[in-house]
């Protein structure tokens, strides 16, 4: 059966297909039909002002996409099993101009950078080790603390925080600063996200109980204040800050379940001695018996908040995690493989989500980004898991 699988989605390599989602058109790319990893994303890596794409081992050259090449061992993985490249990253780690790629392995342990030759006829680039355990199902590779340069937010030994570089060194291991006391958390804790909560202009941390207040000043690597807030019982996915209904503070947005169902935003809600609560909204019901106009589905173990259709909002991109844990052990694994993007609309004051299918037979990864590659001020949308890759394009 297994085998059968893996033929048909090898024959989708050579097919690219129109996908509507109501008010949108994507054009469907499948890069390839083999299982490398349950990431993708975007970045510059020729240098030539282009977004190529990078998923597993192998870059895809923009604007076309149709030159790959390998920039380390392609190796592929048996579907029943699992990847060791979970999350990627593009960025120019050592300063030089060129986008580097950051991957995160197998939760529990290395993240790897590999250095941009900076001649896109060598095969393999030098691979550095960035910090050797990375806890946590989604770590984030973003700017924190206020400084010049993306930390990488995780969990590692217990403890939650981020580890940052060596200025003099970016070869060097990077350092971790904890920002919790030890606790419970290891390598397979779910959900993880970045935004500034209270609005004083510091990122805090959010995880799935609660949020921890950055602290004013980082001398010393002091611990930082958390605020107790159940957003998820079971620990979701990615979780992201935005101003959902427009009132000027930060709301919160999670999945309820990475391996289950359910899709929220917590209305941010100050009581008269300026405290911060929150208010749940569900956009996806946690119930897997109940469809939300008409939609449901289990497994959203990727989430990004992306304004979609260019209308200066933005819009959360999510769908099911194709065979997380093979077909058995998770809610309806073998339920279609779906991508959505929910539209946010304000009205009256109020702020609701319109669901918009983008494809039924790709789903996501452990990650799913979306970003304008090809100029139309509508994000396009890049997927990899064990599926395989896929692109989709807006038209």
């Amino acid at each position: 059966m297994t085998n059968l699988k893996s033929v048909f989605v090898f024959l989708c390599v050579l097919c690219a297909s129109a996908v509507q989602s109501h008010a949108q058109t994507y054009e469907k790319h499948w890069l390839s039909g083999m299982f490398y990893s349950e990431a993708a994303t975007f970045g510059d890596f020729n240098h030539d002002g282009k977004m190529d794409v990078i998923s597993g081992p192998y870059i895809w050259d923009g604007p076309d996409f149709k030159n790959r090449r390998e920039y380390m061992p392609a190796v592929a993985v048996d579907p029943l099993g699992y990847s060791k490249n979970m999350f990627a990253f593009a960025a120019d780690i050592n300063k030089d101009g060129w986008d580097d790629i950051i991957i995160i392995g197998f939760p529990g342990e290395e993240c790897f950078w590999y250095e941009n030759p900076k001649d896109s006829n060598q095969i393999r680039w030098t691979k550095h080790l960035l910090y050797h355990n990375v806890d946590n199902e989604s770590p984030t590779f973003q700017q924190l603390v206020g400084d010049s340069f993306p930390e990488l937010v995780c969990m590692s030994g217990g403890y939650l925080g981020y580890a940052s570089p060596d200025s003099s060194d970016v070869t060097k291991e990077w350092t971790f600063h904890r920002v919790s006391p030890k606790a419970d958390y290891q390598r397979f804790t779910h959900g993880l996200g970045v935004g500034d909560v209270n609005g004083d202009g510091r990122l805090d941390i959010l995880e799935k109980s609660g949020w921890w207040e950055q602290p004013e000043k980082l001398d010393g690597d002091p611990q930082w204040k958390k605020h107790d807030f159940e957003f998820s019982k079971a620990g979701s996915s990615q979780m992201y800050c935005y101003d959902v209904d427009g009132d000027g503070d930060n709301d919160v947005i999670t999945a309820l379940a990475a391996h289950g169902y359910g899709l929220a935003w917590y209305e941010n809600s100050k009581d008269d001695n300026g405290n911060i609560g929150f208010k749940q909204h569900l956009i996806l019901s946690p119930d897997p018996k109940e469809e939300t106009n008409g939609v449901q589905f289990s497994q959203l173990h990727a989430v990004d908040l992306v304004d979609m259709d260019g209308d200066g909002v933005k819009d959360i991109l999510t769908g099911k995690r194709y065979w997380a844990h093979g077909p058995h052990g998770d809610p309806d694994p073998e339920g279609k493989p779906v991508l959505y993007w929910f539209k946010l609309i304000r009205e009256d004051g109020k702020a609701r989500y319109e669901a918009h299918q983008i494809d039924e037979h790709s789903g996501v990864g452990t990650q799913i980004v979306a970003r304008d590659v090809n100029g139309d001020k509508k994000a396009d949308v890049i997927v990899g898991n064990k599926r395989g890759t896929m692109l989709f394009l807006s038209k």
